[in-house]
C-alpha cells in the first residue's frame, strides 16, 4: 500500500495523462458499442414521421430496418477508414497532433447528431456516426500507443490495461445514460447519441498541457531537451537513468533505418512472430464469444423469470461485472505478467462455455439450471476481465518497437473492426441455426489460442523493448545458426505506413 501511495504521487504527472487520453480514448469507443440499441425505436420513428413529412406516405418496415442498419453499420465503416489512416497520419504529424484533430471531428459529430431531431433530418444521424466511426477509429489506435508509450517499464502493463478499463467504462456509461429515467427517453435521444462530446471537449482542453511520448521526442524528434522535460513531467523527480538509457538502445538501434510499407512488415522476417501473436490474441478478443454472451444474456434471465423491467438493469449489472473485473487486472498484470492472465483467461472462460452450453441445453427441464447459467454468464464477464480484456492489448503494445508500432496497430483496426463488421453479420444466422451450441465455436478459438500463447509467447513483464525483441528473434530466426543480437538490432523501421 505504502509503495503504492509513493507511486500515486511520484507518477501523478503520469496518471493524470491517462485519465486525459482515456475519457477522449477507448471510453466513446466503449460507450456507442453499448449505447445504439436504447434509442432505436425511437430513432425509426423519427425516420418513418420525417419522411412522411417530405413525401407524404409512410416508409414500409422493410425499409425503415434497412435504413436503422445503416446507422448501425456505418460506424463500423468509419471506423475501418479512421484506423487505416491513422497509422501513416500518426507517424507523419505525431499522436499528439492527430489526437487533437480526432477530437474537432468527435466534436463536428457530436454536434450533426445532436441536431437531427431539431434539424428534421435523418440524413444528419449517418453523417454523425459516420464521423463519429472515423473518430474512434483514429483515437482507439492512438490511445493504446500513447499510454504504452509514456509508461516506465514498472508501470507499463497498468497503464496499457487501463485501455480496457476506460472502454468498460464507457459501455457501463452507456448502459446507464442510456436508461429511459436519463437520456433514453424519447425526448433527450439525440443528446445521448452526442454525449461523447462532452468527453471531446474535455480532452481538447486539457490534453494541450502534456507532453508527446519521450520515446519519440528522442527516438523519431531527436529533441533531447523536450525528452527530459517531459520525462520530468510524466515520471517526476527520481533515478530513471535505466528506463532512459533503454530508450537510448533503441534509438541507437535504429540509427540505420528505411521506411516500410504496411504490406512489407508483414513480410519482414524480423517481425514474423510479433504479427502471428498480435493476430492471434487480436482475433481471438474479437471471437472469444463475450458479444454471444452478452446476447444471451437477455434471453438467460427473462427464463429465470426476472421481471421485463428488471433486465436492463442486471445487464447493467453484467456491465459493471467486466468493469471491475478489468481494474482489478490493471492491478495483476504486473504481479503474474500477461501470458498467465492469457492462457489462464482462455482456458476459464473454456471451462465457463462448456458449463454454459450445458446448463442452456437442460434449462427447460430442471428449473434450477437458469439461475446456474445467471451465475455462468458474471463469470465468464469475470474471467474476461481479468485476463484477455487487459492482457491483449498490453502485449500488443510491447511487443513492436516505438517505429513499428503504428503499421502494427494499421492491422489491429483492420483486424478489429472487420471482425466487428463481420461477427455482426454471421452471429445472428449461428444462433438461429446453432442456438447454444454456437458456444462450442468459440470454446474451439479459444483453446487453440491458449496453447499458442502457451508455447510461443515471451513473457513481457518487466522487459525492454530490445530483450523483448531478442526473445522473439529466437523465433523469427530459430531456423538459422545465428540470429540478431541487441548490438545488431535489425535495421529495417517503419516510418510510413501506406499499404
Amino acid at each position: 500500500m505504502g509503495s503504492f501511495r509513493s507511486d500515486l504521487i511520484q507518477y501523478r504527472g503520469l496518471f493524470q495523462m491517462i485519465l486525459v487520453l482515456g475519457i477522449g480514448g477507448s471510453f466513446p469507443y466503449g460507450f456507442h458499442i453499448s449505447v445504439i440499441n436504447y434509442p432505436s425505436s425511437y430513432i425509426k420513428t423519427f425516420i418513418n414521421e420525417t419522411w412522411m413529412e417530405r413525401h407524404g406516405s409512410p416508409l414500409s418496415q422493410e425499409t425503415i430496418l434497412l435504413m436503422w442498419s445503416f446507422i448501425v453499420s456505418i460506424y463500423g465503416i468509419g471506423g475501418l477508414l479512421g484506423s487505416i489512416c491513422c497509422g501513416y497520419l500518426t507517424t507523419k504529424y505525431r499522436k499528439k497532433k492527430c489526437q487533437m484533430f480526432t477530437n474537432l471531428i468527435m466534436l463536428v459529430a457530436a454536434l450533426f447528431m445532436a441536431f437531427s431531431k431539431m434539424a428534421k433530418s435523418f440524413e444528419m444521424i449517418f453523417l454523425g456516426r459516420l464521423l463519429c466511426g472515423i473518430g474512434i477509429g483514429f483515437s482507439f489506435n492512438i490511445h493504446p500507443q500513447y499510454v504504452g508509450e509514456i509508461s516506465p517499464k514498472k508501470l507499463r502493463g497498468f497503464t496499457n490495461a487501463t485501455v480496457a478499463v476506460f472502454l468498460t467504462l464507457g459501455k457501463v456509461s452507456g448502459q446507464v445514460i442510456g436508461l429511459r429515467e436519463i437520456l433514453g427517453s424519447e425526448s433527450l435521444w439525440p443528446i445521448l447519441l452526442a454525449f461523447t462530446g462532452f468527453t471531446t471537449v474535455i480532452q481538447l482542453v486539457t490534453l494541450p498541457c502534456f507532453p508527446d511520448s519521450p520515446p519519440y521526442l528522442l527516438i523519431q524528434k531527436g529533441n533531447e531537451e523536450a525528452f527530459k522535460k517531459a520525462i520530468k513531467q510524466l515520471w517526476g523527480e527520481g533515478d530513471h537513468q535505466a528506463e532512459i538509457e533503454d530508450i537510448k538502445k533503441e534509438k541507437a538501434a535504429m540509427a540505420s533505418s528505411k521506411s516500410l510499407r504496411v504490406l512489407e512488415v508483414m513480410k519482414t522476417q524480423s517481425l514474423r512472430w510479433q504479427l502471428y501473436v498480435m493476430i492471434t490474441v487480436m482475433t481471438t478478443l474479437q471471437l472469444c464469444g463475450i458479444n454471444a454472451i452478452y446476447f444471451y444474456s437477455f434471453e438467460v434471465f427473462r427464463t429465470a423469470k426476472f421481471e421485463e423491467a428488471l433486465i436492463p438493469y442486471i445487464s447493467l449489472g453484467v456491465g459493471i461485472c467486466e468493469c471491475i473485473s478489468s481494474i482489478l487486472c490493471s492491478s495483476l498484470i504486473e504481479r503474474f505478467g500477461r501470458k498467465l492472465l492469457l492462457w489462464g483467461g482462455y482456458a476459464s472462460m473454456v471451462l465457463v462455455l462448456a458449463l454454459l452450453t450445458l446448463t442452456l441445453s437442460l434449462q427447460h427441464r430442471f428449473f434450477w439450471m437458469h439461475y446456474f447459467s445467471v451465475i455462468l454468464i458474471f463469470l465468464f464477464v469475470l474471467f474476461y476481465g481479468i485476463g484477455p480484456s487487459g492482457a491483449t492489448i498490453s502485449v500488443m503494445v510491447e511487443i513492436f518497437s516505438q517505429a513499428f508500432r503504428p503499421s502494427a496497430f494499421v492491422i489491429v483496426g483492420f483486424i478489429n473492426w472487420m471482425g466487428l463488421f463481420l461477427l455482426g453479420m454471421i452471429f445472428p444466422f449461428l444462433v438461429e441455426y446453432l442456438g447454444a451450441f454456437c458456444f462450442l465455436i468459440f470454446m474451439g478459438i479459444l483453446a487453440v489460442s491458449g496453447v499458442f500463447i502457451y508455447l510461443f509467447l515471451p513473457e513481457t513483464k518487466g522487459k525492454s523493448i530490445m530483450e523483448i525483441t531478442l526473445a522473439f528473434d529466437k523465433l523469427n530466426y530459430r531456423k538459422k545458426k545465428a540470429f540478431p543480437t541487441e548490438n545488431s538490432f535489425p535495421n529495417t523501421t517503419v516510418f510510413c505506413t501506406k499499404l
